[in-house]
């Protein structure tokens, strides 16, 4: 599976980008497909999951304000951002977690300004 992530770039603190992630390659294998942040200094964490069945989970930072969703016609997984603050500032990236592989996407990096 290959991934590209768009969408980010530098925004204002409370505005509501959306980032997308297309996935291409062995996709029916798909078993869920989530977002991670890496801040800068610190580690890679966990940000949202959808899965095949359409079940999402999110981190408790971004409950209520980040949407995981995805349009099958478009091979497509988006994370809706709302309200953003100046510590959402990351490199966001998207993967892809089948019974055989997890594949990572290139990352894209959002900047948030107070």
């Amino acid at each position: 599976v290959q991934l590209q992530a768009s969408g980010g770039g530098l925004v204002q603190a409370g505005w509501s980008p959306r980032l997308s992630c297309a996935a291409s390659g062995s996709i029916s294998g798909i078993n869920a497909m989530a977002w991670y942040h890496q801040a800068p200094g610190k580690q890679r964490e966990w940000v949202a999951v959808m899965t095949r069945a359409g079940n999402t989970n999110y981190v408790g930072s971004v409950k209520g304000r980040f949407t995981i969703s995805r349009d099958n016609a478009k091979n497509t997984v988006y994370l809706q951002m709302d309200s953003l603050k100046p510590e959402d500032t990351a490199v966001y990236y998207c993967n892809a977690l089948s019974s055989t592989s997890l594949s990572w996407g290139q990352g894209t990096l959002v900047t948030v300004s107070s």
